[in-house]
């Protein structure tokens, strides 16, 4: 057979890059869909972690879970042993490996699902536009992890709404206001390296900031009503302002965005990451003749609506985004989930762009842009230098609007 072909009864064996709650929530979701999955290896940065995780995984899934000692690789290069020995990648780390772990996946002929984000700044957007085509070409499958696609309350209630049921749409207006992202305190055995790998989520040059980890869910779905056309510009403010206590790395704690569609249509987004404050998530579309809460999948105004699942088992998103992906490679037929993973990621990581400059900043400025965090993802390893150090009173440097240029 060819690379990345699979027959419609053959076992398809599938490796999972980082072991941490999605990534083993992936595993599970990808063995779910399908008896005929395996999972027969796994690769993080933490040996006890891969030791953990394959245990929790054995005993919920014991036919399904083939991960002898020999296909457990620890370290930051053991994604290419992990690729050599699997037809299928699930790649859930640090998400400024996305792009690179990706692209050596397709090269090598595998089929990919990855995680949210899929790059954290726009070279890492144009190398995953590059693997994106390679696996057209080779007739590979992609998948994204933004599953909110594969919800039928999602799916119906865009409908209605691309269908005209609250009218021509004015205004959207997103809000994640929470505490702290995965607060995670200094283990004092660790290196700062060590330190900033194990709290990935709160540096920026390994997550991107809170806005891509917190927000691209909710552009991916505004851009799934807009038709799929991504924001043309936006502009941001952002900063650090609560107390800046250990966990906190390097991100910015709250971030403001106005997105401007073709067509005129704008996009509010907030994210917060404070204690102490007030807390809300929701999405909501303002309409000529309606509103909709879109979480909820209600529709209020002149037309009232509420999505109820039909009686019966229900299939959650994560577990229906991977039976479409296996059912993809088993029939011959890619997924091609390319664009919505450009669109979603360089979205976010556009609004994170003028939020660290303060400058007004448009699509096609930032795909071509080369502003870079951290080094690229290949010439990192657990013993490099950090790419930033705390500086007085222990806090780490953060981008300063008005001033960070944006290359």
């Amino acid at each position: 057979m060819a690379q990345g072909q699979v027959r419609g009864s053959d076992i398809i064996r599938v490796g999972l890059i980082g072991c941490g709650g999605r990534g083993t929530g992936a595993a599970m979701n990808a063995m779910n869909a399908d008896p005929g999955v395996r999972l027969v290896a796994l690769c993080d940065i933490s040996a006890e972690q891969i030791r953990v995780r394959r245990a929790g995984l054995k005993q919920q899934k014991p036919d399904q879970v083939a991960v002898d000692d020999a296909h457990c690789f620890v370290g930051l290069d053991g994604y290419r042993k992990l690729i050599e020995c699997v037809d299928v990648v699930l790649i859930a780390v640090a998400s400024k490996f996305h792009p690179l772990y990706t692209k050596a996946a397709i090269e090598a002929g595998k089929h990919v699902l990855c995680e949210k984000p899929h790059a954290i700044d726009p070279p890492g957007v144009r190398d995953l536009i590059a693997a994106c085509e390679l696996a057209r070409q080779r007739k590979l499958s992609v998948a994204s992890g933004l599953q909110s696609r594969y919800d039928p309350g999602y799916q119906e209630t865009m409908k209605r709404l691309r269908d005209g049921a609250i009218g021509d749409i004015v205004c959207i207006e997103e809000k994640v206001l929470r505490g702290p992202y995965a607060p995670y305190r200094r283990d004092p055995a660790h290196s700062e390296i060590q330190h900033q790998f194990a709290n990935w989520a709160s540096f920026a040059w390994l997550s991107g900031d809170d806005l891509l980890q917190g927000l691209v869910h909710n552009l991916d779905r505004d851009n799934w009503l807009m038709g799929d056309k991504p924001p043309a510009r936006c502009h941001g403010l952002a900063g650090r302002s609560s107390a800046p206590e250990d966990w906190r790395g390097t991100l910015f704690d709250h971030h403001s965005i106005v997105y401007e569609y073709p067509g005129g249509v704008r996009l509010r987004a907030f994210c917060r990451t404070q204690t102490g404050c007030y807390n809300e998530t929701s999405s909501t579309v303002l309409g000529t003749r309606g509103r909709c809460d879109l979480l909820r999948w209600r529709i209020e105004g002149e037309t009232k609506w509420q999505y109820r699942h039909p009686d019966g088992p229900r299939v959650s998103p994560y577990d229906a985004e991977h039976q479409a992906f296996v059912k993809a490679i088993r029939s011959g037929k890619p997924l091609d989930e390319g664009a919505l993973m450009l669109h979603g990621t360089l979205a976010a990581i556009m609004g994170q762009l003028s939020c660290y400059t303060g400058k007004e900043v448009a699509w096609d400025q930032a795909l071509a842009s080369n502003f870079a965090l951290g080094p690229k993802a290949e010439a990192c390893s657990l013993e490099m230098e950090p790419p930033v150090k705390p500086g007085p009173n222990d806090l780490y440097p953060v981008p300063i609007p008005g001033v960070t240029p944006l290359p």
